[in-house]
């Protein structure tokens, strides 16, 4: 019989949840960030494989500042890469279901702080956390109205999302194919989605990541937050 992850109530705290996975207690942070009003629409945040860093404590930080509830799961439990070996590693770590119930429940989490379950919300998601994102946009009963993924694709079934997609993508990347990109278009676009795909001519993977030594580009970066912020603030 398959196991279920479910919320408890009872042992959640202030920027924490918890799961059962039949006997076991499986316990979460998160980083959450909110406008001044304290309220405002929800943006769940997917880290890339460095792990829950300060580059996307300060992304939710300059969301909640455009009026958004930004949340971001730790889907490494406190571990943090520096290095692309460590990061290989902490993503090797990675149990694609346990992940997938994690994202799922950071989500519940989200919703409940926007207002309940009738919410719909965004997801942006970085390399990993973008694969993650398509995932969790993929799912029927996400309530995602908005996907934004940085230098990320996954091939799937997207007829029954009920999102929109955005993609920000490199001119040379080592860890996307092209193929995959063209491939993902296609299938988006027979699905009857809207989907957006922006590519930044001298970039490469991690453009966006100010913290990226030798990748960032602020020209592009500046150009590709101009347009998440508008296009979540158009379907959310």
């Amino acid at each position: 019989m398959r196991k279920e992850y479910r919320f408890d109530y009872s042992k959640a705290r202030p920027n924490r949840f918890a799961m059962r996975k039949g006997e076991r207690l499986i316990v979460a942070n998160y980083y959450l960030a909110k406008p001044k009003s304290g309220k405002g629409k929800g943006v769940l945040v997917l880290h890339a494989w460095w792990g829950l860093n300060p580059f996307v404590k300060k992304f939710c930080d300059r969301l909640a500042k455009e009026g958004f509830i930004a949340l971001a799961p730790d889907l490494y439990h406190g571990a943090v890469a520096s290095t692309i070996a460590e990061a290989k590693k902490l993503r090797d770590t990675h149990k694609p279901k346990i992940v997938g119930q994690e994202i799922a429940q950071a989500a519940a989490q989200l919703r409940a702080l926007c207002g309940g379950n009738k919410r719909t919300i965004g997801v942006v998601g970085f390399s990993l956390g973008g694969y993650w994102a398509l995932w969790f946009a993929e799912q029927k009963t996400s309530a995602v109205a908005a996907t934004v993924a940085f230098y990320a694709s996954r091939n799937g079934d997207y007829r029954d999302s009920p999102s929109a997609f955005q993609f920000h993508l490199a001119e040379r990347d080592d860890y996307v194919a092209a193929s995959g990109v063209k491939k993902l278009a296609k299938q988006l676009s027979a699905a009857g989605k809207d989907a957006e795909f922006f590519t930044y001519p001298g970039t490469s993977h991690w453009f966006f990541e100010n913290d990226r030594v030798g990748a960032y580009n602020a020209r592009a970066a500046k150009l590709a937050w101009g347009r998440t912020i508008k296009f979540l603030k158009t379907h959310i």
